[in-house]
């Protein structure tokens, strides 16, 4: 203690102290307003890629995974469902080539599909019109879709719009074009990944 009365390394002492203590306090709101910018686990998992198990996918049956916070439709039909989409009259659908379709360049053909796997569809299963979620009919000469004229495919509840087994769109419904088909690719006979562009990997 000197003359005047002050302690002067006392003084010292809480002076750092309390520099700490307000530093940590900076450093403690830093670091989580900083995190913050980084996406969340939820936000990277909607971008990633899904690796979805088809080994136990029934002929005739469809299988709905999630990607990109989006359902996507893995069908698998048999030789007799691709003859029937071949067959499908041109002025039966509005798009019969997939010209203006949101697809990837190297999914071609009735099939909409990798060459060599013809028998598994994949679609975003949202309807182009209005993005509600179209209903598998594959019940063939269903009456309320057609009768005779209807081979299997896809219905929308909201709006009456109707695809194939493809996912083309028919001729004079609201939906202005087919199915989107997903960027993806096999990593063996029974794994398919979506999100991940064939022509890239």
């Amino acid at each position: 203690m000197t003359s005047d009365g002050v302690n002067h390394s006392r003084r010292k002492f809480l002076l750092g102290a309390t520099s700490v203590v307000g530093g940590a306090g900076v450093v403690g709101a830093a670091i989580p307003f900083v995190s913050s910018w980084q996406p969340s686990a939820k936000a990277k998992a909607a971008g990633a890629p899904v690796k979805v198990n088809i080994s136990k996918l029934e002929v005739g049956a469809r299988l709905v995974v999630e990607w990109r916070g989006k359902p996507v439709y893995i069908v698998r039909r048999n030789a007799e469902s691709l003859a029937m989409i071949s067959s499908i009259g041109e002025g039966v659908l509005a798009d019969a080539d997939s010209e203006s379709a949101k697809q990837p360049g190297y999914v071609a053909g009735d099939a909409r599909t990798l060459a060599g796997k013809e028998e598994y569809l994949i679609l975003v299963g949202l309807c182009t019109h209005l993005g509600c979620a179209p209903m598998y009919r594959p019940d063939v000469g269903a009456v309320d879709l057609g009768g005779d004229a209807w081979l299997g495919g896809f219905f929308c509840p909201c709006h009456g719009s109707k695809f194939d087994l493809s996912g083309r769109v028919f001729a004079g419904v609201p939906a202005p074009t087919n199915l989107e088909v997903p960027p993806h690719m096999y990593e063996s006979d029974d794994v398919v990944i979506i999100g991940i562009d064939s022509e890239v990997a």
